[in-house]
């Protein structure tokens, strides 16, 4: 009779579980996996990306890991196009066809040394692309937001068994940068 007892309470207590749930179950966490920007946008240009990398400065303490990278903006303008292509969200356009257009200029690429061997050799370095951006509405000719100093970025080892190259590394943080600018964009302003 006791067991009895037991099974009823043990039912009684699922049951105002199961109540309990249910809102949650029937509402969800509020999880989408659709972009937050507004229906009106469904296409973007990626204008090309301007260098403003200042090469004719002096080289100091300050700026002594700041590098020139020819074509860098080239580069960063084909990553983050495919990248919109990836994503899906917004389908990459010619100027005159699109909603959003993406305006962005390099202002610094950088290389600096994080970690040293014994002999005080750098085994590591992070690789910084730093880019100023903003989008605009291009019907309504308004910004809808900007973001100076935004940076994609990479770490890499010069030796051992996670080695690689420099080139790759380069490739690494331009495809790291691409993913948060057009993360920046889908989410919400």
């Amino acid at each position: 009779m006791k067991y009895h007892g037991f099974q009823k309470q043990i039912t009684q207590i699922i049951l105002l579980l199961a109540i309990c749930y249910m809102p949650y179950a029937i509402m969800g966490c509020g999880y989408t996996t659709r972009s937050m920007i507004s229906d009106k946008f469904l296409t973007i240009y990626v204008a090309p990306f301007i260098n403003k990398i200042d090469i004719t400065s002096e080289g100091n303490a300050a700026n002594k890991y700041r590098l020139y990278r020819p074509m860098i903006e080239t580069e960063i303008t084909k990553y983050v196009t495919n990248r919109y292509l990836f994503d899906g969200n917004l389908k990459p356009t010619k100027e005159e066809l699109t909603d959003l257009v993406l305006k962005g200029e390099v202002v610094e690429f950088r290389k600096s040394p994080l970690r040293y061997l014994d002999n005080d050799e750098v085994s590591e370095y992070r690789i910084n692309l730093v880019v100023n951006i903003s989008l605009w509405d291009k019907k309504e000719n308004k910004l809808i937001w900007q973001e100076n100093n935004f940076t994609g970025d990479t770490a890499y080892f010069i030796t051992g068994s996670q080695a690689k190259s420099e080139d790759t590394a380069v490739t690494d943080a331009l495809t790291d940068l691409a993913r948060r600018i057009v993360e920046r964009t889908v989410e919400q302003w």
